[in-house]
């Protein structure tokens, strides 16, 4: 009796535990002139590259119009709950020579978007946004999200005029609250640690701290050694693209995302460690077009760099935060909203899931009953069965981390 107790008592605990961890996926992404530069159906294309990882938060630079943000939404994003919405698009106020615009797009069911504005840096304005976790928490947990992109090319005034941008932007952080956690992604054209922009950002003295979370300085132009993160370009011609966007393959880091000092140890959002990523990059195509058959490899495979060569002279970076805060999408019940049995719970050697794609890229956890864990799977398009020839016969329970409910099996 005594462990039959126990046993329900467990299952009440962490089947409405409130303090599982919830996953929220961050990209950045260089979209070369959209919607303008060819193909014709790069919103397509991208929507190819974001089902890959669904990104809860999608920054984006190099948009052209609030037509393209709007084929973005109901077509790269386009979702069966309609989960995603994008903030205001608003023109270039920095400077009426360019129509290069940055924009967020969000998944509602996680993130709510509480306020929009920009600094006007006289050549391109960076985007501020301000989000609020969708919990159901009386505290509430705020995001500020800058959106860049840095003046571009190599000089002496170049330089310093990505610096002016910085200083800009690094000038506004100490008009924001000390308890919120701070991000910002761009296109920062960026050659080498040792430029002053870059020193800039990561200067301990700033108001807010901003940490570079993979901590790989050095001088990343033309550099094997950073291979594995150089994020431009894509493309070995740009022949081909009717002369948009840069040929000459991948050999520049110039996208970023910095987080503040925060997320670095926060036990209500935090950067998962090791998640940033420069995505499409298998770490083995320097000095290549990044659809070069020899840049193939066990994380991206061709048909995604075959998406991204088409999308962009630029690669996207991603990484993700973890949240202790129950989420919107944690509050309903995964065994009918987002994973089904594909043959029934009676099981002999494996469990054949139907996923939503809304929860690609979240962990599973497997329990026995008596509340053990057994594994853990991250769930991706291409894992959807679970290999239990090991485990004996008995009751078992499946669990997103994230959820308040659970899935029973049973293993024959």
């Amino acid at each position: 009796m005594k462990n039959i107790i126990l046993t329900y008592l467990f299952f009440i605990g962490f089947l409405y535990a409130v303090n599982a961890q919830e996953t929220i996926n961050v990209m950045f992404y260089n979209l070369l002139e959209f919607p303008d530069a060819p193909p014709s159906n790069r919103s397509t294309i991208l929507k190819t590259i974001v089902d890959d990882y669904n990104p809860d938060l999608f920054m984006v630079c190099e948009l052209k119009s609030e037509e393209g943000a709007t084929a973005i939404l109901n077509t790269s994003l386009q979702t069966s709950d309609n989960r995603y919405l994008k903030a205001n698009f608003v023109s270039n106020q920095s400077n009426s020579q360019t129509d290069l615009q940055q924009l967020v797009f969000y998944n509602s069911k996680k993130l709510i978007l509480e306020n929009q504005d920009l600094i006007n840096t006289g050549i391109r304005d960076i985007n501020h946004y301000l989000f609020k976790l969708n919990t159901t928490v009386s505290t509430p947990v705020y995001l500020d999200v800058f959106v860049a992109h840095l003046k571009s090319s190599q000089g002496s005034t170049n330089e310093q005029k990505r610096l002016n941008m910085v200083l800009d932007f690094t000038s506004t952080l100490a008009t924001i609250p000390s308890n919120h956690f701070v991000m910002i992604a761009g296109d920062f054209n960026l050659y080498t640690a040792q430029e002053d922009a870059y020193q800039e950002l990561l200067d301990p003295t700033n108001a807010i701290v901003l940490k570079d979370p993979i901590n790989r300085p050095g001088k990343w132009h033309l550099n094997s050694n950073f291979q594995d993160i150089h994020t431009q370009s894509t493309r070995k011609s740009n022949v081909a693209f009717d002369g948009f966007g840069a040929g000459g393959d991948l050999d520049d880091r110039f996208d970023f995302i910095l987080i503040s000092k925060n997320l670095e140890n926060s036990s209500i959002l935090k950067y998962v460690t090791n998640s940033y990523k420069a995505y499409g990059n298998n770490g083995n195509c320097y000095n290549k077009s990044i659809n070069d058959p020899t840049c193939n490899g066990t994380e991206y495979n061709t048909s995604v760099r075959d998406a991204l060569y088409n999308m962009s002279d630029h690669l996207p970076v991603v990484l993700q935060l973890e949240t202790s805060q129950a989420l919107s999408v944690g509050e309903n019940n995964f065994t009918k909203s987002y994973i089904q049995f594909a043959t029934g719970n009676l099981i002999s050697d494996n469990i054949r899931l139907i996923i939503d794609s809304s929860i690609i890229n979240y962990k599973m956890d497997v329990y026995n009953s008596m509340g053990q864990k057994i594994k853990t799977i991250i769930l991706d398009k291409n894992n959807k069965t679970i290999d239990v020839t090991y485990l004996p016969a008995g009751v078992y329970y499946i669990k997103l981390q994230n959820a308040n409910s659970a899935l029973k099996f049973i293993k024959q």
